[in-house]
């Protein structure tokens, strides 16, 4: 494993939404190669394929689920299929997201709708769902659930042409904080992890045309963490190792916010 960390999953169902590519598709191998039984969600359910024939032929276990976070319908189905396959859900990561960058003054309504069905919404209902289905199935007793939201550090960290997605993942981070404390009681530990600039194939053209370069410039390190920075965090936090871990938002950034 990265960084010689390794969180044993072996005992849990992990629900990675986004999971087609990114980050989303990164953790739920690290997460299958940890032991845990995946559930790959996302609307492109061709890329999924390619991501759980992957994981399965690593010897892991996974299972591609058509959804889409924003609409509640799609999401209770998701999760029927994965309790059908695999059992309870018991270890969610929300990372489903959409960035659509530009000045507030000309963004059109409908790409603000769709960042806010996705980012605000669409992790709402994943959480939401996720918290209904493992306090039906005893997370009170078993003290078992596990919510990760993804956030960003653009929640406090202003960047040129991020107004709507900058808030929706400031409403992220207080959506776990308040989720965290209304579930306290109910088995479910709900964090939050704020990521700084990670190079992906999502992240690549910003970050090479001048105004990522000029961005990079500004970061006290002046560089873009690997994929693989999330990693222990987010393993840890899907853990039975993070049993005494709730409300708390972790920023994982490489000092670029400083």
């Amino acid at each position: 494993m990265p960084y010689g960390y390794s969180f044993d999953l072996g005992n849990r169902v992990v629900m990675i939404t986004g999971a087609s590519s990114g980050i989303g598709k990164h953790l739920a191998r690290r997460c299958a190669e940890s032991g845990a039984k995946v559930v790959l969600a996302a609307r492109r359910t061709a890329m999924l394929d390619d991501v759980q024939a992957a994981i399965e032929a690593a010897g892991g276990q996974a299972l591609a689920v058509q959804m889409d976070v924003a609409d509640e319908e799609s999401t209770m189905a998701a999760f029927d299929a994965a309790e059908a396959a695999f059992g309870p859900v018991d270890s969610v990561v929300a990372n489903a997201g959409v960035a659509i960058g530009g000045s507030a003054l000309g963004l059109p309504m409908d790409k603000f709708d769709q960042m806010t069905g996705v980012n605000f919404r669409g992790v709402f209902l994943t959480a939401r769902e996720a918290a209904r289905r493992m306090i039906a199935a005893g997370a009170a007793d078993r003290q078992h659930g596990r919510i990760v939201l993804i956030s960003s550090i653009t929640a406090s960290f202003i960047d040129a042409g991020q107004v709507t997605y900058a808030a929706t993942k400031a409403g992220v981070v207080q959506m776990g904080r308040a989720m965290a404390h209304d579930w306290a009681n109910k088995g479910i530990n709900v964090n939050v992890v704020c990521p700084g600039y990670i190079r992906t194939e999502l992240t690549d053209q910003h970050l090479d045309n001048a105004g990522g370069k000029a961005l990079v410039d500004g970061f006290v390190r002046k560089r873009i963490m690997g994929i693989n920075v999330l990693d222990p965090t987010i393993l840890y936090l899907c853990s039975d190792a993070s049993a005494e871990v709730t409300g708390s938002v972790f920023t994982i950034d490489d000092g670029q916010s400083l």
